[in-house]
């Protein structure tokens, strides 16, 4: 994807999934865990299998499960709020409730997992506790991070951040898709 100005100054990108010029802010997302991302090539494909929504990770040992979802952060002088596709790790239990029912668009429920991507504006946003509720009609899953847990992405999340760090954290993503 990629930005540019036009002359009156409204920001617009054209997405490369799509090839479409839009003008709305684009969701900030990863296409995987961080905990995939570190795997060697070899690794991925002997011990991940990743989707658009699911991920697992087969240790020996241990399978770590995670789903993606979605996250609302509040811009305080714009009229648009800057969404977030990330990833979060789920028990064994909550991920098979969320894998059995996601097909099923009356599904409401909530469970609890970990934030499983380093948001490149904060130091290490992995593992920040999260309430993870579930929404009709087959949306992805939103995350609210524990407002208890001292972290400046968490501060950032209930207290509001500006247009300017907003545009600024867009610019700073697509500069590295791009």
């Amino acid at each position: 994807m990629f930005w540019r100005k036009k002359k009156n100054k409204k920001t617009v990108f054209k997405c490369t999934e799509c090839g479409q010029v839009h003008s709305e802010w684009p969701a900030l997302a990863f296409k995987s865990p961080a905990n995939y991302d570190y795997l060697s090539d070899h690794e991925k494909t002997e011990l991940g299998k990743l989707d658009s929504d699911f991920c697992e990770i087969h240790y020996e040992n241990q399978i770590d499960r995670f789903i993606r979802v979605t996250l609302k952060q509040k811009v305080n002088d714009a009229c648009e709020n800057l969404d977030y596709g990330l990833w979060i790790s789920l028990s064994e239990k909550s991920f098979s409730d969320y894998a059995e029912n996601f097909d099923n668009e009356n599904h409401e429920t909530g469970y609890f997992g970990w934030l499983c991507n380093n948001i490149p504006e904060y130091e290490n946003t992995m593992s920040i506790p999260c309430d993870v509720i579930t929404q009709t009609g087959n949306k992805r899953p939103e995350i609210f991070p524990h407002q208890d847990f001292d972290h400046p992405f968490v501060r950032d999340y209930y207290n509001g951040i500006t247009k300017i760090e907003a545009e600024k954290r867009i610019n700073e993503m697509m500069r590295k898709v791009g």
